[in-house]
């Protein structure tokens, strides 16, 4: 495909369903999704027959919700340390059985208030361990270029059933029982375990052993920590979170005591927000084209303000159908925006760690804020609990203007590919360390002051990358000495870390090479560190090279 082609697929929201495995993915996980919509239904209207508290019900939202801010980031390492179609064929499974156990255990009737919260708890983890997983891999499946068009796309994909699975369950609930739309939600795991089943990303060849799960976790920490264009995603992905989930947690009590309507009704208010949220998802390449992302997430929590107060004040279904559909749009708005800048922002080996974070931020947001605004509607009523969530949603709008979000234009995060495994005459295992490297620079007088610029942001793309210690020295007796040090606790980190630099690093590199006035490159010094007692387990250099 040449160049020409590329430039299109950014602008045309089907582009990606060119893509074969995309396409099938894609609609495989509409009959996924359609079934998990009808599962949800069920839970949530069977809770306020067997529950007599607003939070109660509330809690069946936050239930789902929690595990994934709990568990995700663990995902995100297992997302980025192994193989993610294995993942999520795994996570499917998980999904599947514990939706047939529900099922049963519903039909038989031995479900309970604490019973259902367990239940949708568990679906809760399996979409926990699903999700860094997927959304990591469809970078695999569709070009870069065309990376935001399918995320929208996926956006489409779960709002199209939310457009129709609630009142699909809301039909089944009312005629055939809760026990029925679990039994649905069991069965629409089938496709999707077909389509990943027969799904053959390439083969990433790997030249070291994953990290193990802690260091691969606390790497994903440090990354995003080191990373300041993801916090600010993170921090309004949770505001957004925190205030947004209200409607959909109470949404229930809504369609119950203020609009007077059933399960059919509860299915159409969700169909509504389904709606909006497919029109926003097709706007929503429009709107990255002709907005700023900070513009786009005021205008989402904007607009979601004002979806809040429809559905608090409106007297009938029409008015707050109209109220909930705005929601919709915002909703689409605001998480495909969020989740394209994280990908973007983010290279692929800890893209997995990145969307799980952010995912713990946003689910975590909507997992306090249903707990929060159940309590709130138990206390005030709901009309006065969603009244106070517009006020904060709208706080959230202003906080942009101290956490801006970041400008659209992508930086290069492929691979920079310059550093080569050095040869090494100490014989060392991949685990043998610590390990402190020295790099020598000789800077003239003239350039101290761009030299030390230069080296402020090289501290942060070292300590990012895994380097720990970092220190910048300079020698009493050769002023234009500069000696920049770090650690890393194995030989193995040590290549991990020279090997995550990216394309965008570059530019750092070279500005520093410049600065340098010696005839050749800076001198790089790789120590060992060995303490003097000899004797001690593990010490001893005659070894077989394994860096794997």
């Amino acid at each position: 495909m040449n160049g020409e082609p590329q430039v299109n697929d950014r602008i045309r929201p089907l582009a990606p369903m060119s893509h074969p495995v995309f396409r099938m993915v894609w609609f495989a996980s509409l009959a996924s999704n359609l079934g998990g919509l009808i599962q949800s239904v069920g839970a949530a209207w069977l809770m306020t027959s067997i529950a007599t508290s607003a939070d109660m019900v509330a809690l069946v939202q936050a239930s789902v919700s929690l595990p994934i801010m709990l568990f995700s980031l663990a995902a995100g390492a297992i997302a980025d340390n192994f193989e993610r179609r294995k993942v999520m064929i795994a996570a499917q499974i998980f999904l599947l059985g514990v939706s047939v156990l529900l099922a049963i255990i519903t039909y038989l009737g031995l479900i309970t208030p604490w019973v259902l919260l367990l239940f949708t708890f568990l679906i809760g983890c399996g979409t926990a361990l699903y999700n860094p997983s997927w959304q990591a891999s469809v970078g695999e499946m569709v070009p870069r270029t065309v990376l935001p068009a399918a995320v929208a796309l996926n956006s489409v994909n779960f709002n199209l059933s939310r457009s129709v699975g609630p009142a699909i369950g809301g039909i089944i609930v009312a005629s055939l029982g809760a026990a029925a739309s679990f039994a649905v939600n069991a069965v629409s795991y089938l496709p999707l375990l077909f389509a990943i089943s027969r799904w053959k990303p390439p083969v990433q060849q790997r030249t070291l052993p994953p990290e193990r799960m802690f260091e691969a976790m606390t790497t994903g920490l440090r990354y995003v920590a080191m990373s300041p264009h993801i916090e600010k995603v993170l921090l309004r992905g949770f505001v957004f979170g925190f205030t947004a989930i209200i409607v959909l947690a109470l949404l229930p009590l809504v369609s119950r005591d203020q609009l007077h309507g059933g399960p059919l009704l509860y299915g159409l208010m969700l169909g509504c927000f389904g709606i909006g949220a497919i029109a926003g998802a097709f706007l929503s390449g429009k709107a990255r084209e002709t907005m700023s992302n900070e513009s786009v997430a005021r205008l989402a929590f904007i607009g979601f303000a004002i979806c809040a107060t429809f559905v608090a004040l409106s007297p009938n279904a029409w008015l707050a159908g109209l109220g909930i559909s705005i929601g919709g749009v915002c909703w689409v708005l605001a998480l495909a925006m969020f989740n394209v800048t994280v990908q973007l922002s983010t290279p692929r080996w800890v893209l997995g760690r990145a969307l799980a974070l952010y995912q713990t931020a946003t689910f975590g947001g909507m997992a306090l804020g249903s707990w929060v605004w159940g309590l709130a509607a138990e206390e005030y009523g709901v009309p006065t609990a969603l009244l106070i969530a517009a006020l904060v949603m709208l706080g959230g709008a202003a906080i942009g203007l101290r956490f801006g979000l970041p400008r659209k234009t992508p930086d290069n995060l492929d691979p920079l590919g310059r550093w080569r495994v050095p040869d090494i005459e100490l014989d060392l295992r991949g685990q043998s360390g610590p390990v402190a490297v020295l790099v020598e620079y000789l800077i003239e007088e003239k350039d101290t002051r761009a030299f030390l610029e230069a080296m402020k942001e090289r501290k942060r793309i070292r300590r990012r990358d895994g380097a720990r210690q970092w220190e910048l020295l300079r020698d009493t007796q050769k002023p234009d000495r500069w000696v920049e040090s770090y650690r890393v606790p194995t030989w193995n980190d040590y290549v991990r870390l020279n090997q995550r630099r990216t394309q965008a690093d570059a530019g750092v590199d070279d500005r520093i090479l410049s600065l340098h006035s010696g005839g050749e490159r800076p001198r790089v010094l790789r120590m060992v560190i060995r303490p003097t007692e000899w004797t001690e387990p593990g010490l001893q250099t005659k070894t077989p090279v394994d860096l794997g």
